[in-house]
């Protein structure tokens, strides 16, 4: 049986529509979330929020579903503790020392990178000569950014070596659901409810929380997103995405976040870069278009 035309005209557009929604909340989450640190609000009841907010939504859908009757307990934890509040608490305290446009560097500009030395060294995947090209390019348009007097590398070195440490969890989140093929279903338990089973006890009764000295605003706002907006809208988008696209469309797309969230953080942060960082990040894209335009994809096998 062979589909209309019309059938092959709408995919690529419900793709291209769903890799631009991942897009502006991946870079708005950036945004939003150095916002929040910049509140009396605690890296703590971020997580708190991010976690407690998205298991209330994700709890019906994961009870109807049932994902854990396909899924070893040694792979709920794995998943779980790679998304879990050690990767949200360095993004949020990276947020508390550096500014907005360094999440969209430091996080997605050398997720690829990363992404590649993963592959390399734990899969045997030996890199190609455009990703070593690619790879260098992304590396020279980070320098390139970082060396800008405006970007303030050598103040805020520290959050920018969290944000680092969060791509790599992340990047390793990335491998281990190829490889398993976890599920969407199995992502909302595990980063969502398994979290707030583990995480927000914790936070209630130990943890320091500025949630009281917070205008009803800024809460809702955090609470909000947080909680519903990259966990649950961006995973349902990625989804959509890699589907109609393909993980190097999806990526391709994703390129232009580090970007957007200079942007943005320029506009609703007042977080201004120098030309010389924008020269490095109009590089830097250039680099993970390289890296991720459409080619062959290879097993991840070990």
């Amino acid at each position: 049986m062979t589909s209309s035309p019309a059938t092959f005209s709408r995919r690529p557009l419900l793709g291209a529509f769903a890799a631009v929604s991942v897009v502006f909340i991946w870079s708005s989450w950036l945004v939003v979330s150095r916002a929040g640190a910049l509140t009396p609000m605690t890296p703590y009841d971020l997580a708190a929020l991010r976690y407690g907010v998205s298991a209330l939504v994700a709890l019906p859908i994961v009870l109807y579903f049932k994902p854990w009757r396909n899924m070893s307990w040694k792979r709920m934890i794995t998943v779980m503790m790679l998304l879990g509040p050690i990767y949200v608490l360095l993004v949020f305290f990276g947020f508390k020392l550096a500014p907005a446009a360094h999440g969209g560097v430091f996080m997605n500009g050398v997720l690829p990178i990363i992404t590649l030395l993963i592959g390399w060294t734990w899969l045997a995947q030996r890199p190609s000569r455009r990703h070593i090209i690619a790879s260098l390019i992304i590396l020279f348009g980070v320098i390139m950014t970082v060396g800008d007097a405006t970007f303030g590398f050598f103040d805020t070195w520290q959050g920018d070596l969290m944000f680092i440490v969060a791509a790599l969890l992340f990047c390793l989140y990335l491998v281990v659901s190829r490889l398993w093929d976890v599920t969407s279903t199995q992502v909302l338990m595990c980063s969502s409810i398994l979290n707030a089973i583990t995480f927000v006890p914790i936070w209630f009764f130990f943890l320091p929380s500025g949630i009281a000295e917070t205008t009803p605003h800024q809460f809702w706002l955090q609470a909000l997103f947080q909680g519903l907006v990259p966990n649950l809208f961006g995973l349902l988008m990625i989804s959509i995405a890699a589907r109609h696209l393909g993980p190097s469309g999806t990526a391709a797309f994703m390129a232009s976040v580090p970007g957007l969230v200079a942007l943005l953080s320029l506009i609703f942060l007042d977080e201004p870069i120098g030309l010389i960082s924008w020269a490095g990040l109009f590089v830097l894209t250039l680099g993970i278009l390289l890296m991720t335009r459409n080619k062959k994809p290879s097993p991840l096998t070990t």
